[in-house]
């Protein structure tokens, strides 16, 4: 079994997956792991700022 993985790490290959550049060695690395959840909690909250971030830009942008 592989060492767990750091928090950046995760952090890294979660934003590396989400923008289509993962190498094919970090995508089989994660893949070994023994707990998915760490990505799963990483990736939420990526998605939850970009959305939060995406939608604060708008507004500041075209403001009501």
């Amino acid at each position: 079994m592989a060492s767990k993985p750091g928090l950046l790490r995760i952090v890294q290959s979660v934003i590396a997956s989400a923008f289509g550049v993962q190498s094919h060695k970090n995508y089989q690395q994660d893949f070994t792991q023994s707990s998915v959840v760490p990505y799963v909690v990483v990736g939420v909250v990526f998605v939850v700022l970009l959305v939060v971030s995406l939608v604060l830009l708008v507004r500041w942008i075209l403001p009501a």
